[in-house]
């Protein structure tokens, strides 16, 4: 696990759920050359699009969204949505996918280090009438994703907080998937999601 001193602003204190951290690093021949990676990292991360592709054993497909749930061909921002595709029964509350938001982003630099992070939070599925949380995971769960770089040292992060399984689905179906879905995610999904995510980020 990180020191909480190298982690980004943008995440969440740890009440309750799973806290779940994964990262990745490479080291570069000199500091020019890790901020030139590290804006190549950096694209990787906001092209979410791309995540299935760049990840080694990709089990999710994600999709950028605007706020009303239509495709767009670009890096992420905040109030954008990601779709998500994971493997197993659909998502009856998100018309078979998973939604989460994006809540904050941000980009900081000094001299020795540069860090741009991104949070999301689950979230209804703008293309439902409904307000339920249309994901396996508790509306108080966040995912904090970032790259940082440290001198000549770039690193790719992913931080899961309060990870729970959602309870709040409306129907039957949806409470037992996300249960299931929800309880195998914390345990095996986010870790073995992200960690392929931020290896293929610094490769």
């Amino acid at each position: 696990m990180k020191e909480e001193r190298n982690q980004p602003s943008a995440v969440p204190g740890q009440k309750s759920g799973k806290e779940i951290d994964v990262d990745a690093s490479v080291i570069l021949s000199d500091e020019t050359t890790a901020r030139e990676f590290f804006r190549i990292a950096m694209d990787r991360l906001r092209t979410v699009s791309e995540w299935a592709r760049i990840s080694a054993n990709p089990s999710a497909g994600f999709q950028l969204t605007d706020p009303l749930g239509n495709l767009v061909n670009r890096k992420v921002s905040k109030g954008d949505l990601i779709k998500i595709d994971i493997p197993g029964p659909p998502n009856p509350e998100g018309d078979g996918y998973d939604w989460v938001e994006v809540e904050h982003e941000e980009i900081t630099s000094t001299p020795d280090r540069d860090e741009y992070s991104f949070r999301v939070r689950p979230t209804q599925s703008p293309l439902s009438a409904g307000d339920d949380t249309a994901h396996f995971y508790s509306g108080e769960s966040t995912s904090t994703f970032s790259v940082t770089r440290e001198k000549n040292v770039v690193t790719a992060a992913v931080y899961d907080r309060n990870t729970k399984p959602n309870t709040d689905a409306d129907t039957v179906t949806g409470k037992v998937r996300d249960a299931l879905v929800g309880a195998a995610g914390i345990v095996a999904f986010s870790g073995m999601q992200w960690e392929n995510l931020v290896k293929g980020i610094v490769k």
